[in-house]
Protein backbone atom coordinates (compact mmCIF):
# COMPACT_ATOMS: atom_id res chain seq x y z
CA UNK A 1 0.00 0.00 0.00
CA UNK A 2 1.49 3.64 -1.00
CA UNK A 3 1.51 6.60 1.43
CA UNK A 4 -1.63 8.87 0.39
CA UNK A 5 -0.36 12.65 0.26
CA UNK A 6 -3.57 13.93 0.74
CA UNK A 7 -4.10 12.65 4.15
CA UNK A 8 -3.91 15.29 7.14
CA UNK A 9 0.05 13.68 8.22
CA UNK A 10 0.71 14.53 4.74
CA UNK A 11 -0.61 17.98 4.53
CA UNK A 12 1.75 18.34 7.49
CA UNK A 13 4.97 17.49 6.48
CA UNK A 14 4.54 19.35 2.93
CA UNK A 15 3.76 22.79 5.24
CA UNK A 16 6.16 21.86 8.13
CA UNK A 17 9.24 19.90 7.08
CA UNK A 18 8.56 17.25 9.71
CA UNK A 19 9.97 13.98 8.82
CA UNK A 20 7.68 11.20 9.28
CA UNK A 21 7.40 7.42 8.97
CA UNK A 22 4.64 6.20 6.88
CA UNK A 23 3.43 2.28 5.50
CA UNK A 24 6.33 0.64 4.49
CA UNK A 25 9.01 2.29 5.69
CA UNK A 26 9.00 5.10 3.42
CA UNK A 27 9.57 8.65 5.08
CA UNK A 28 8.03 11.85 4.16
CA UNK A 29 10.26 14.84 4.49
CA UNK A 30 9.85 17.83 3.84
CA UNK A 31 6.40 17.26 1.54
CA UNK A 32 8.52 14.62 -0.57
CA UNK A 33 8.85 10.62 -0.18
CA UNK A 34 11.88 9.33 0.24
CA UNK A 35 13.28 6.40 -1.27
CA UNK A 36 16.68 4.30 -1.37
CA UNK A 37 16.24 3.49 -4.77
CA UNK A 38 15.09 6.48 -7.47
CA UNK A 39 15.46 5.63 -11.04
CA UNK A 40 15.59 8.18 -13.52
CA UNK A 41 12.92 10.28 -14.67
CA UNK A 42 10.69 9.47 -17.85
CA UNK A 43 11.82 13.07 -19.42
CA UNK A 44 15.08 13.08 -18.55
CA UNK A 45 17.46 14.14 -21.36
CA UNK A 46 20.04 11.20 -20.98
CA UNK A 47 23.48 11.15 -22.38
CA UNK A 48 24.93 7.98 -23.35
CA UNK A 49 27.00 6.81 -20.83
CA UNK A 50 24.69 7.18 -17.94
CA UNK A 51 23.41 4.28 -16.22
CA UNK A 52 21.46 3.57 -13.30
CA UNK A 53 21.94 1.17 -10.99
CA UNK A 54 21.93 -0.45 -7.21
CA UNK A 55 23.75 -2.81 -4.79
CA UNK A 56 22.73 -4.25 -1.48
CA UNK A 57 23.89 -1.75 1.50
CA UNK A 58 24.95 -5.33 4.31
CA UNK A 59 25.24 -2.25 7.03
CA UNK A 60 21.08 -1.04 7.16
CA UNK A 61 20.65 -3.13 5.38
CA UNK A 62 18.66 -2.52 2.04
CA UNK A 63 19.77 -1.74 -1.54
CA UNK A 64 20.59 2.04 -2.66
CA UNK A 65 20.68 3.34 -5.41
CA UNK A 66 23.49 5.36 -7.33
CA UNK A 67 23.53 6.87 -10.99
CA UNK A 68 26.92 6.53 -13.35
CA UNK A 69 28.30 8.48 -15.99
CA UNK A 70 30.68 6.38 -18.19
CA UNK A 71 32.70 8.18 -20.36
CA UNK A 72 33.26 7.29 -24.38
CA UNK A 73 36.88 6.13 -23.64
CA UNK A 74 35.51 3.36 -21.35
CA UNK A 75 33.72 1.37 -23.86
CA UNK A 76 36.68 1.84 -26.31
CA UNK A 77 39.44 0.54 -24.54
CA UNK A 78 38.41 -2.42 -22.12
CA UNK A 79 41.43 -2.13 -20.62
CA UNK A 80 41.82 0.83 -19.34
CA UNK A 81 41.25 2.11 -15.76
CA UNK A 82 39.93 5.99 -14.66
CA UNK A 83 39.71 7.92 -12.24
CA UNK A 84 36.16 9.29 -10.43
CA UNK A 85 34.31 11.75 -9.16
CA UNK A 86 32.01 11.02 -6.59
CA UNK A 87 28.98 13.90 -6.96
CA UNK A 88 26.89 14.62 -3.78
CA UNK A 89 23.32 15.97 -4.35
CA UNK A 90 21.84 19.29 -2.98
CA UNK A 91 18.47 19.35 -0.49
CA UNK A 92 17.18 16.62 1.40
CA UNK A 93 16.20 14.28 1.57
CA UNK A 94 18.17 11.93 -0.18
CA UNK A 95 18.15 11.06 -3.94
CA UNK A 96 20.88 9.43 -6.62
CA UNK A 97 18.90 10.82 -9.61
CA UNK A 98 18.68 14.11 -8.69
CA UNK A 99 21.35 15.92 -10.08
CA UNK A 100 22.06 13.44 -13.24
CA UNK A 101 21.25 16.49 -16.10
CA UNK A 102 25.11 17.44 -15.42
CA UNK A 103 26.37 14.62 -16.94
CA UNK A 104 25.28 15.84 -20.34
CA UNK A 105 27.29 18.75 -19.68
CA UNK A 106 30.20 16.17 -18.72
CA UNK A 107 29.41 13.98 -21.80
CA UNK A 108 29.85 17.07 -24.00
CA UNK A 109 33.45 17.89 -22.67
CA UNK A 110 34.78 14.72 -22.54
CA UNK A 111 33.69 13.46 -26.30
CA UNK A 112 35.28 16.93 -27.57
CA UNK A 113 38.35 16.52 -25.51
CA UNK A 114 37.72 19.55 -23.83
CA UNK A 115 38.69 17.23 -20.83
CA UNK A 116 40.12 14.20 -19.49
CA UNK A 117 37.77 11.25 -19.23
CA UNK A 118 36.35 10.74 -15.84
CA UNK A 119 34.15 8.08 -14.30
CA UNK A 120 31.11 10.32 -12.27
CA UNK A 121 28.93 8.75 -9.63
CA UNK A 122 26.04 9.98 -8.57
CA UNK A 123 25.59 9.11 -4.49
CA UNK A 124 22.15 8.87 -2.40
CA UNK A 125 22.80 11.05 0.49
CA UNK A 126 20.08 9.33 3.07
CA UNK A 127 17.51 11.12 4.53
CA UNK A 128 18.93 13.68 5.97
CA UNK A 129 21.50 14.06 2.99
CA UNK A 130 25.10 12.87 3.57
CA UNK A 131 24.85 12.87 7.45
CA UNK A 132 24.73 9.47 9.55
CA UNK A 133 21.03 10.18 11.88
CA UNK A 134 20.57 6.57 13.62
CA UNK A 135 17.25 7.86 14.47
CA UNK A 136 15.96 7.70 10.73
CA UNK A 137 18.00 4.58 10.21
CA UNK A 138 20.02 6.48 7.60
CA UNK A 139 23.75 6.21 7.53
CA UNK A 140 24.57 8.12 4.52
CA UNK A 141 28.20 9.10 5.25
CA UNK A 142 28.91 5.60 6.53
CA UNK A 143 26.82 4.36 2.93
CA UNK A 144 29.27 6.32 1.14
CA UNK A 145 33.01 6.04 2.36
CA UNK A 146 32.20 2.53 3.43
CA UNK A 147 30.25 1.04 1.16
CA UNK A 148 29.77 2.89 -2.10
CA UNK A 149 33.13 3.67 -2.72
CA UNK A 150 34.47 -0.25 -2.24
CA UNK A 151 31.51 -1.40 -3.76
CA UNK A 152 32.05 0.92 -7.19
CA UNK A 153 36.08 0.02 -6.76
CA UNK A 154 35.34 -3.53 -7.18
CA UNK A 155 32.77 -3.36 -10.17
CA UNK A 156 34.29 -0.75 -12.68
CA UNK A 157 37.43 -0.13 -14.08
CA UNK A 158 38.21 2.83 -11.31
CA UNK A 159 41.96 4.28 -10.08
CA UNK A 160 40.98 2.63 -6.58
CA UNK A 161 43.26 4.92 -4.90
CA UNK A 162 42.78 8.55 -3.64
CA UNK A 163 44.84 9.59 -6.86
CA UNK A 164 42.18 8.41 -9.04
CA UNK A 165 39.13 9.62 -7.07
CA UNK A 166 37.60 13.40 -6.29
CA UNK A 167 34.55 14.41 -4.42
CA UNK A 168 32.07 17.69 -5.43
CA UNK A 169 28.90 18.83 -4.60
CA UNK A 170 26.29 21.50 -4.55
CA UNK A 171 24.41 22.62 -1.54
CA UNK A 172 23.77 20.38 0.81
CA UNK A 173 26.26 18.53 -1.15
CA UNK A 174 29.03 21.30 -0.54
CA UNK A 175 28.39 20.67 3.09
CA UNK A 176 28.81 17.15 2.68
CA UNK A 177 31.78 17.72 0.56
CA UNK A 178 33.21 19.91 2.93
CA UNK A 179 33.31 17.31 5.98
CA UNK A 180 34.16 14.59 3.74
CA UNK A 181 37.01 15.94 2.27
CA UNK A 182 38.62 17.23 5.91
CA UNK A 183 37.91 14.10 7.49
CA UNK A 184 38.87 11.80 4.79
CA UNK A 185 41.89 13.55 3.18
CA UNK A 186 43.12 10.32 2.92
CA UNK A 187 40.55 9.05 0.48
CA UNK A 188 40.70 11.91 -1.95
CA UNK A 189 43.00 13.67 -4.25
CA UNK A 190 40.98 17.08 -4.84
CA UNK A 191 37.40 18.29 -3.44
CA UNK A 192 35.15 20.50 -5.11
CA UNK A 193 32.40 22.34 -2.84
CA UNK A 194 29.47 23.92 -4.66
CA UNK A 195 27.16 26.57 -2.97
CA UNK A 196 27.74 25.20 0.28
CA UNK A 197 25.01 26.08 3.38
CA UNK A 198 27.71 27.26 5.74
CA UNK A 199 25.66 28.71 7.81
CA UNK A 200 24.26 25.69 9.10
CA UNK A 201 27.60 24.12 9.66
CA UNK A 202 28.47 27.30 11.67
CA UNK A 203 25.35 26.22 13.87
CA UNK A 204 26.40 23.09 14.36
CA UNK A 205 29.92 24.13 15.58
CA UNK A 206 28.21 26.16 18.16
CA UNK A 207 26.01 24.08 19.21
CA UNK A 208 27.42 21.08 20.23
CA UNK A 209 27.06 19.08 16.89
CA UNK A 210 22.99 19.96 17.17
CA UNK A 211 21.26 21.46 13.86
CA UNK A 212 18.08 23.57 14.36
CA UNK A 213 17.78 25.31 11.40
CA UNK A 214 15.20 28.62 12.28
CA UNK A 215 14.81 29.06 8.35
CA UNK A 216 11.95 26.25 8.76
CA UNK A 217 8.51 26.69 9.57
CA UNK A 218 8.58 24.33 12.73
CA UNK A 219 12.69 23.61 13.37
CA UNK A 220 13.42 20.42 14.18
CA UNK A 221 16.74 19.20 16.36
CA UNK A 222 19.40 16.87 14.91
CA UNK A 223 22.03 16.20 16.77
CA UNK A 224 25.05 14.63 14.19
CA UNK A 225 27.42 14.69 17.27
CA UNK A 226 30.17 17.09 18.53
CA UNK A 227 32.79 18.05 16.11
CA UNK A 228 31.17 16.67 13.23
CA UNK A 229 30.93 20.42 11.33
CA UNK A 230 32.74 22.03 8.65
CA UNK A 231 34.55 24.13 10.71
CA UNK A 232 35.69 21.63 13.44
CA UNK A 233 37.11 19.14 10.44
CA UNK A 234 39.10 21.87 9.18
CA UNK A 235 40.88 23.09 12.04
CA UNK A 236 42.07 19.38 12.34
CA UNK A 237 42.68 18.88 8.78
CA UNK A 238 45.02 22.14 9.30
CA UNK A 239 46.56 20.58 12.15
CA UNK A 240 47.24 17.33 10.73
CA UNK A 241 50.02 15.87 9.04
CA UNK A 242 48.07 14.13 7.00
CA UNK A 243 47.46 13.95 2.93
CA UNK A 244 46.53 17.46 1.79
CA UNK A 245 44.14 18.05 -1.22
CA UNK A 246 43.40 20.45 -4.13
CA UNK A 247 40.58 22.25 -2.83
CA UNK A 248 37.87 24.03 -4.62
CA UNK A 249 34.60 26.46 -3.85
CA UNK A 250 32.06 27.19 -6.62
CA UNK A 251 29.40 29.40 -6.53
CA UNK A 252 27.17 31.84 -7.81
CA UNK A 253 26.78 35.57 -6.48
CA UNK A 254 23.14 35.54 -6.71
CA UNK A 255 23.45 32.59 -4.41
CA UNK A 256 21.68 32.31 -1.09
CA UNK A 257 24.57 30.80 0.64
CA UNK A 258 27.05 33.27 -1.19
CA UNK A 259 27.63 35.47 1.99
CA UNK A 260 28.23 32.87 4.16
CA UNK A 261 30.32 31.10 1.70
CA UNK A 262 32.78 34.52 1.64
CA UNK A 263 33.00 34.27 5.54
CA UNK A 264 33.61 29.91 5.42
CA UNK A 265 36.49 31.33 3.12
CA UNK A 266 38.01 34.01 5.30
CA UNK A 267 38.01 31.21 7.75
CA UNK A 268 39.91 29.16 5.97
CA UNK A 269 42.06 31.78 4.89
CA UNK A 270 42.76 32.47 8.66
CA UNK A 271 43.62 28.52 9.08
CA UNK A 272 46.47 28.85 5.69
CA UNK A 273 44.03 26.70 4.21
CA UNK A 274 44.65 26.51 0.32
CA UNK A 275 42.06 26.45 -2.50
CA UNK A 276 40.59 27.72 -5.54
CA UNK A 277 37.46 29.76 -6.38
CA UNK A 278 35.04 29.60 -9.65
CA UNK A 279 32.44 32.70 -8.88
CA UNK A 280 29.74 33.40 -11.46
CA UNK A 281 28.36 36.79 -11.26
CA UNK A 282 24.74 37.35 -11.33
CA UNK A 283 23.64 33.10 -11.12
CA UNK A 284 21.98 32.30 -8.32
CA UNK A 285 21.48 28.81 -6.48
CA UNK A 286 21.88 26.62 -9.34
CA UNK A 287 24.37 24.34 -10.31
CA UNK A 288 22.86 23.48 -14.41
CA UNK A 289 23.56 27.70 -14.27
CA UNK A 290 26.99 27.48 -12.94
CA UNK A 291 28.14 24.71 -14.98
CA UNK A 292 26.87 26.41 -18.27
CA UNK A 293 29.70 29.28 -16.81
CA UNK A 294 31.79 26.70 -15.64
CA UNK A 295 31.56 23.30 -15.94
CA UNK A 296 34.85 22.55 -18.00
CA UNK A 297 37.07 24.12 -15.24
CA UNK A 298 35.66 22.53 -12.66
CA UNK A 299 35.85 19.30 -14.55
CA UNK A 300 39.52 19.92 -15.77
CA UNK A 301 40.59 21.35 -11.02
CA UNK A 302 39.82 17.53 -10.53
CA UNK A 303 41.78 16.26 -14.13
CA UNK A 304 44.84 18.51 -12.76
CA UNK A 305 44.49 16.85 -8.97
CA UNK A 306 44.61 13.44 -10.50
CA UNK A 307 47.49 13.99 -12.64
CA UNK A 308 49.68 15.93 -9.71
CA UNK A 309 48.84 13.02 -7.88
CA UNK A 310 50.27 10.81 -10.12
Amino acid sequence: MKFKYFTLIGILAFDFGVPLFAVEEEIIFGGYAFKWVNPFPADLEKPPGLQHGSFQNPSMPREVGYAIYLPPQYSEDADARFPVVYYLHGGRPGNESRSVSLSNYLHEAMSAGVTAPVIYVYVNGGVLSHYNYAPLDSMGEDLFIEELIPFIDSNYRTIADRRGRAIQGFSQGGRGVTRHMFKYPELFSSAAAGGPGYSAEEQISENSGVEFDTRSQIPVEYDFGKGNDAFTLAREYAESDGPKLEIAIWIGTKGFNYEATIDYMEFLDGLEIDYKVYTVGGVGHAPAALYQEIGSELMNFHSDAFTIGE
